[in-house]
Formats: C-alpha cells, sequence, structure tokens
C-alpha cells in the first residue's frame, strides 16, 4: 500500500471516515444477521427488498478505500483538492501557507485535523500512517468527534 493513498490532500486521514470503516463492517454484520435469519427466502415478500438487499450488498462491499485522492470522494469542487493539485502537493501539511484559510475552515468541523497535521510533519508519512491504523483499530472515525458544519460560525 503506497502511504498516501488513504491519505487526502487536506491531511484527513480517509480510513478513519466511517465510509471506509464501519459502515461495511456494520453492513455486512446486519446482512449476514438477515441471511441467517432466513430474509433470502421471505423476505422476498417485503416491497424493495430486493432494492434494499442491492443497496446493503453495496456498502458490505464498498471495502474499495474511498479517497480524493483516488476521485472517488469529497466534493467535487473541493478548493483544498484543487490548490493541493495546482501546487502539486502531496498532502497539504507540505505548503509554506499552512495553515491556510481553507484548512482551518475544514480544522472546525474535523477538531484534530491540525494536531494530526502537526504530527504528520513531525514523525513523517509513513509512521503517522500506521499511527491511523492503530487509531482505526481501536474502532475511532471522525463521525465521534465531527463537529456539524452548520454548527460552526463562518468566522
Amino acid at each position: 500500500m503506497s502511504y498516501l493513498e488513504q491519505v487526502g490532500y487536506c491531511g484527513l486521514y480517509c480510513g478513519l471516515c466511517a465510509q471506509n470503516s464501519r459502515i461495511p463492517e456494520l453492513s455486512k454484520r446486519l446482512q449476514d444477521t438477515m441471511e441467517k435469519e432466513g430474509y433470502m427466502h421471505w423476505g422476498q415478500g417485503i416491497t424493495n427488498f430486493k432494492e434494499f438487499w442491492a443497496f446493503l450488498d453495496g456498502l458490505c462491499s464498498s471495502n474499495k478505500k474511498m479517497c480524493c485522492k483516488m476521485g472517488n470522494c469529497g466534493p467535487p469542487i473541493c478548493t483544498i483538492k484543487k490548490c493541493a493539485r495546482e501546487k502539486e502537493l502531496e498532502v497539504c501539511v507540505y505548503c509554506n501557507e499552512y495553515p491556510c484559510g481553507r484548512i482551518l475552515g475544514l480544522a472546525k468541523v474535523y477538531p484534530t485535523l491540525l494536531a494530526d497535521g502537526k504530527r504528520l510533519k513531525e514523525t513523517g508519512i509513513e509512521k503517522w500512517v500506521n499511527e491511523q491504523e492503530d487509531r482505526r483499530q481501536t474502532g475511532f472515525a471522525y463521525v465521534d468527534i465531527r463537529c456539524n458544519p452548520y454548527d460552526v460560525p463562518n468566522k
């Protein structure tokens, strides 16, 4: 695995997103339980069961890691991604202007972002990614501490 594969341009570790960790795991547990309970047989009579099952199956198999660098995550108009690409940066922490206003705005929603960025610069990418994977193994996900962006003042 490339150490940068799961590191967004902004410095968030994509492996700590519930979409990459909890959701597939919990969906698989639900699917396994439903299979044991016989839903594959009698669930067919439930309205929209086939669509639900296909959706659940998609959630279970979403272990293709999502990350903005692979083009399959994040808002398409992300100005952080655009800026990092223009400056040919793998991660914003390596920019002379870090933390810029964009990063400071994102840090209002992701309270560990700046501390994690500082740690990444101190330890280097390989050690930092290993630390983030250790964090993921504890069950932590950003959603546990993420602030509601609608509750954060714009200033």
